[in-house]
C-alpha cells in the first residue's frame, strides 16, 4: 500500500488531495500548523476508507521543519511513495509597506520547506527507484507580480526548479509535475487579502475539488507542468510573445482594487 504525503492537507486543494489519495486506497501522512483540524480529518478518512492517517502539527515556515518531519517518518519506519508539497501563502501590498516577517515566513514556506522536503524524500525515491513528486505553483509562476511580488516570484521559483529536477530523475523511474492553478477557492484569499482585488472580486472561480483531481490525474501521468483551466494555458503560452513590460502593467491593473 503506497503512502502520499501532504502538506498544507488541512484545508483546500491539499484537503481535497488527502481525499483523492484515501479514495485510491493510499495511506496519508498529514502535516499542517492545525493539528486539531488534521485529526478531525484523520479520524473522517479513516473511518471512510479504513486506511491509515498519520498526522503532524508543525509550522513548515520553521527551518528544520521539513527535517523534523522526515526524522519523525524514518523512525516510524513510513516510506514516502508521493511527495505533495501544497503549503504555501501569499501576502498583498506594495512591497515597500509590507511586513518583512510576513514575507520571510512566505519565503521558508513557499520556497525553502518545498525545497527541503523535496530534497530529502528524493533521494530514498532514487534509492528505490519509483515515487512521483507534485510542487504545488500557480498561474503566477509565468508573470513577475506588482503587489504580491515575493510570492509570484516564489511560484516562478518553485517552476523552475520542478522542471529542472524532472528531468534529473525521470531516468530513474521519478516524475516531478508542477501544478499551476489559477484562482481556486480556497481559504488563499482571504490570507493574502485579496478578496477586493479586481483578480477576483466578481468572478467565478475554480474549485478545490477540480483543481485536486485535475493535479492528481496529472502526477498519477507524470506530467511535467499542469496548468489548470483553458484560458489560464493560453495566458500562460502567450505571455513568452508579449513584451514584459506590458505583462507587469497588465498583471498591476488586474491586481488593483476595486472601487
Amino acid at each position: 500500500m503506497a503512502t502520499a504525503l501532504i502538506t498544507g492537507a488541512s484545508n483546500g486543494i491539499g484537503l481535497e488531495l488527502a481525499k483523492i489519495h484515501a479514495a485510491k486506497g493510499d495511506n496519508l501522512v498529514l502535516v499542517a500548523r492545525n493539528i486539531t483540524k488534521l485529526n478531525q480529518i484523520k479520524t473522517e478518512l479513516e473511518s471512510q476508507f479504513k486506511i491509515s492517517v498519520h498526522t503532524i502539527g508543525k509550522d513548515l515556515s520553521l527551518l528544520n521543519a521539513a527535517q523534523e518531519v522526515y526524522d519523525e517518518l524514518k523512525q516510524k519506519n513510513i516510506t514516502v511513495n508521493y511527495l505533495i508539497n501544497n503549503a504555501g501563502f501569499g501576502d498583498y501590498g506594495f512591497f515597500y509597506e509590507t511586513n518583512w516577517e510576513k514575507e520571510l515566513q512566505m519565503i521558508n514556506l513557499n520556497i525553502t520547506a518545498l525545497t527541503h522536503f523535496t530534497k530529502l524524500f528524493l533521494q530514498d525515491m532514487v534509492k528505490h527507484r519509483s515515487g512521483k513528486i507534485m510542487n504545488v505553483a500557480s498561474i503566477a509562476a509565468f508573470l513577475s507580480g506588482p503587489t504580491m511580488a515575493i510570492y509570484y516570484a516564489s511560484k516562478a521559483y518553485v517552476l523552475s526548479f520542478s522542471e529542472a529536477i524532472d528531468n534529473e530523475v525521470r531516468d530513474k523511474g521519478i516524475t516531478v509535475t508542477t501544478l499551476c492553478p489559477g484562482p481556486t477557492e480556497t481559504g488563499f484569499l482571504e490570507a493574502a487579502a485579496l478578496q477586493e482585488s479586481k483578480l477576483f472580486k466578481g468572478k467565478k472561480i475554480a474549485g478545490a475539488k477540480e483543481v485536486a483531481e485535475y493535479g492528481y490525474k496529472a502526477m498519477m501521468e507524470g506530467k511535467t507542468v499542469a496548468i489548470h483551466g483553458f484560458m489560464n494555458r493560453i495566458m500562460a503560452n502567450m505571455v513568452r510573445f508579449i513584451p514584459r513590460a506590458l505583462v507587469v502593467k497588465a498583471v498591476r491593473s488586474i491586481q488593483g482594487k476595486t472601487n
